[in-house]
């Protein structure tokens, strides 16, 4: 897991959180992470970066 279920609880101050979220906020996160990667690696780098994205 790369999502800190603690940090969202933090910046949702006054909100809920439902129990599914983090999962899923991760699994979005997982996908973005991945595509960068792809992207980096079509374009010839091997370092990643915001542009990326």
């Amino acid at each position: 897991m790369l999502v800190v279920k603690a940090k969202i609880k933090d910046y949702t101050t006054g909100y809920n959180v439902a129990g599914d979220f983090a999962e899923a906020l991760n699994e979005k996160v997982v996908a973005l992470i991945k595509d960068a990667v792809k992207r980096a690696d079509g374009n010839g780098r091997r370092t990643v970066m915001a542009k990326d994205l």
